[in-house]
């Protein structure tokens, strides 16, 4: 069994990790902080975001989007450090908006929960918000949108449904649009949040019933690492791209999250893995 390492410990609940420019960016949704770390687990502070944030990504050409967690529009980080509005999703859902992912065309998939938090269970959506902004609904029915990735070919987008307990398949219209919905991997008994992709065509998914997981379409399952006490997102890179990053922590108190009393049990862990992230070696 590989051995996980901790790279980073303090905080309040991670999410979202992406490798991007030879460091890992992170959220922090409790202290509503993006976050960037090197190797050696030294970490910066990139962003403060006071409506909160549920998810980052990165455009082509490297500028960061923010995911809001409450707010009205997905934000865009300019190169001087300016944020400014990417796309306005207010004529979509005023629901939470979840995770998301960026294609190599600048195209945005991100979910949102169809439903406020206390409120009963209702099937959520994907919107799609092109590269100059245009926001529209391309699925329903969605068993809340946790973890999203586009296959290297830019032609497959896979969600992991936490609530349906699977990972679900779209293919990608060359306008972005989808079709062709299907289950990539039934994962009965799972919760999967956060997934990534790698160059073996299997998925990593954090389950939030126990551990990581790696799983080949169709549900044969490769590998389970236990990780304490609850995995919420994973994410390959490194210089080779097979270095693991998981964010654990405890499960968020809502009475104190998002205040400064929030306890700060969120860690990163890192373990070596087969094969790299889907697309590496580059061509």
């Amino acid at each position: 069994m590989p051995e996980l390492k901790p790279l980073l410990t303090g905080l309040v609940f991670g999410e979202s990790p992406r490798w991007h420019d030879n460091r890992l960016w992170c959220i922090d949704m409790g202290a509503h902080e993006v976050i960037a770390l090197d190797l050696e687990g030294n970490s910066e502070v990139v962003v403060h975001v006071s409506s909160g944030v549920s998810a980052i990504d990165f455009l082509p050409d490297g500028r960061l989007l923010i995911a809001p967690w409450r707010g009205p529009h997905l934000l865009r980080r300019e190169s001087d450090g300016r944020l400014v509005t990417h796309a306005d999703l207010t004529k979509i859902t005023d629901y939470p908006w979840n995770d998301m992912v960026v294609d190599g065309r600048g195209n945005t998939y991100i979910g949102n929960f169809g439903f406020h938090l206390g409120e009963e269970f209702r099937p959520g959506s994907i919107a799609l918000i092109t590269p100059d902004g245009s926001a529209e609904q391309v699925a329903g029915d969605i068993g809340l949108a946790n973890g999203m990735v586009v296959t290297p070919d830019n032609r497959t987008l896979i969600i992991a449904e936490t609530r349906g307990a699977r990972l679900t398949a779209f293919d990608i219209a060359p306008n972005g649009d989808l079709s062709n919905r299907r289950i990539w991997a039934d994962l009965a008994g799972a919760a999967p949040d956060g997934i990534c992709l790698d160059a073996e065509n299997a998925i990593w998914y954090a389950n939030l019933r126990g551990g990581c997981v790696r799983v080949r379409e169709g549900g044969e399952v490769l590998q389970t690492i236990d990780v304490q006490p609850v995995c919420f997102a994973c994410m390959l890179g490194d210089a080779h791209q097979r270095k693991l990053f998981l964010m654990a922590s405890e499960r968020p108190d809502p009475y104190t999250f998002g205040t400064s009393d929030a306890p700060r049990t969120g860690r990163v862990l890192t373990m070596e893995t087969p094969a790299p992230r889907a697309g590496w070696p580059r061509n």
